[in-house]
Parts: C-alpha cells; sequence; structure tokens
C-alpha cells in the first residue's frame, strides 16, 4: 500500500513540475494584448491566449489517431460551424431521418463536433477519446505544422476549410465585438486590419495558417481535402458531394444529397431554436455563430485603404502558392 502511495505521490510531483516547466516556458514567450483585453503569446510562430498553448501541447504529445479519424480544420470564422454540421450530417446520421431525431435540432454543431485544443483539452487533463464512437470526428483552429505525427502519419482524414480574408476579418471583428464589447462601441477596425495583416491576434497569423494547409493538400490530396466557403455558398451541391465522396459516404441518390445541403444550410441553423439562445463554449452565445454568411459583405465595411492593405498582405503571403479567393 505505501509502495502504491509512493508511486502515486512520484507520478503527481512529476505531472506538476512538468506543467511547471510549461508554464515557465509559455511567460517567457513573446506576448502581445489582443484587443485590449486578452494576453496572448507568440509560440511557434502563431500567436495564442496561453491556456490554449497547454491545451496545443497535450494534444501534440498525448493524442493518438486512429485511421478512420476525421478531423477538421479551420482558421477562425471561415466557415467552421457550418462544415461541422455537413460532417456530422455525412458521418453519423441517417439522412432519411425524422426531424425529431436530428441531431442538429438539439444542440450548436459545436457541441457535436468539439474543438480539440479550446474544449476537449481544456475540459479533462487526459479525455477518454476511445470511447468515442468510429470514425470518431474532431476540430482544430491549429495550423498544421502543429498536428501530432500520429494524425499526419495516420490514413485519416483532414478537411479543412478556408474564406476571403477581407471577409474572414470582417467576421472575426463582428464575432469579438460581441464576445468582447457587447453593448459597447465596437473595437476600432483600422486596428483590427493592423493586427489581421501582422498576424497579431488570437490563433493568428491567419495567412500562414490557411497556407500550411493548402499546400499540403496539394502534396497529399487523398488526406486533405481543401474547400473554399465562396465556392460553397456557389454550388453547394456539388461541393457537398465532392466532401462526401473524400469521407468515404458517397450519396446514393441525388435527392439525398438535397436534404443534407438543406438540413446544414446556414439559413436553417440560424433559425433552429437552439441556435438562438443559450450557449456551448465559455459563455459564447450560438447565435454569435451566424450571422450574414455573405460572400463580399467586407464592402460595406472597409475602407478603400484598408482593402488595399488586405490585399496586399494577401499578394506577398500567397504569392507562387497558386491559392486565390474570390471577392
Amino acid at each position: 500500500m505505501a509502495a502504491q502511495e509512493t508511486n502515486s505521490n512520484t507520478i503527481t510531483d512529476s505531472k506538476n513540475s512538468l506543467e511547471g516547466c510549461e508554464d515557465a516556458m509559455i511567460k517567457e514567450l513573446p506576448n502581445a494584448l489582443f484587443w485590449d483585453v486578452m494576453e496572448i503569446r507568440k509560440w511557434q510562430d502563431f500567436w495564442f491566449e496561453p491556456g490554449l498553448i497547454k491545451c496545443a501541447m497535450k494534444f501534440n504529445s498525448s493524442f493518438q489517431a486512429k485511421d478512420d479519424d476525421v478531423i477538421l480544420a479551420s482558421a477562425p470564422k471561415t466557415g467552421t460551424t457550418w462544415l461541422k454540421a455537413l460532417c456530422l450530417c455525412i458521418l453519423h446520421q441517417n439522412i432519411n431521418i425524422p426531424e425529431n431525431e436530428d441531431l442538429l435540432t438539439k444542440d450548436n454543431p459545436q457541441f457535436h463536433v468539439q474543438t480539440i485544443e479550446s474544449t476537449i483539452y481544456s475540459t479533462k487533463p487526459t479525455p477518454d477519446l476511445y470511447a468515442m464512437p468510429s470514425p470518431r470526428l474532431f476540430h482544430t483552429h491549429l495550423p498544421f505544422s502543429f498536428l501530432p505525427d500520429s494524425v499526419k502519419n495516420s490514413n485519416g482524414k483532414i478537411v479543412c476549410i478556408a474564406r476571403n480574408p477581407k471577409d474572414t476579418l470582417v467576421s472575426l471583428w463582428h464575432f469579438f465585438n460581441s464576445i468582447f464589447k457587447p453593448n459597447q462601441e465596437p473595437y476600432p477596425l483600422e486596428k483590427t486590419v493592423e493586427e489581421f495583416c501582422t498576424g497579431v491576434h488570437q490563433y493568428g497569423p491567419y495567412f500562414e495558417n490557411v497556407l500550411g494547409y493548402w499546400l499540403e493538400s496539394k502534396k497529399r490530396p487523398e488526406k486533405i481535402l481543401f474547400l473554399k466557403y465562396e465556392e460553397m455558398l456557389k454550388d453547394p451541391k456539388e461541393q457537398v458531394k465532392k466532401l462526401a465522396l473524400f469521407l468515404g459516404k458517397p450519396f446514393e441518390k441525388e435527392e439525398d444529397v438535397d436534404k443534407v445541403v438543406w438540413r446544414c444550410s446556414l439559413e436553417r441553423l440560424r433559425n433552429l431554436e437552439v441556435n438562438k439562445n443559450g450557449s456551448v463554449i465559455y459563455g459564447v452565445p450560438n447565435s454569435s455563430y451566424f450571422r450574414k454568411g455573405m460572400v463580399g459583405d467586407w464592402k460595406n465595411y472597409l475602407t478603400p485603404e484598408m482593402e488595399d492593405r488586405i490585399n496586399k498582405t494577401t499578394l506577398l503571403k500567397f504569392q507562387g502558392s497558386g491559392l486565390e479567393f474570390e471577392n
């Protein structure tokens, strides 16, 4: 009994020592203040709230991928909720279920497909992921370089969604205003543009995050499917069929494609009662995950000077990669 207690104490001391080293390392990282309220630190060329860095470390060191895993990847505000709904519907639901059995009517997609670093590894030190039904479906905002080797080397699939930088920025601006400045004057858009272009923002830089998945998808198209938000809005049926085929769940009937496109449409999701009320993560309202969802909304907000700043940054960052977005 004494030996067991000694071993237990040794493991606890070792764990505490490791966490202490992590905390000390994080405190030494370059820091900045995001939106004048959130401390962020630069780790491996990306900026994160310090707690996210610890979660990303745990994910990278302990996650064991399975060959039928599906990981959804996205920079924030690029179509994440829509992609979660679509993949949930394709992988885990009978397409012909009645309305009252539709998971999307019961909880926000963020609840059903959790973000690994901000939800799973932040709530439990060593989450039991092996009890999840296969295929396991996860999401991450982390760049490709941060993924564990077990993910990169497995036969599991990665689906990345990306969006025009200008619409992404405007969506980020609205989202963080709703969280950090409810019923207040919005954060200056000029500062948001500057932070976005320099990459000094939560999960930033956006450009390097997107580019990492894009380049890897060119090398390994059987491993990574790269989707563009604008193309999904323009032709959702074809994009959803491509997604289902990539996931190994091709549609047998054209009418089934129509059902999934309708069930996961932004218009339907936005108007579901579950997405009008309540919250899933850290008190963030479910409604904040659904705004206009349109292409080109940035034109209603950005000045010509702001547009030029983002365009020049985009051209510089994506030069020679072949990655382009519709305006």
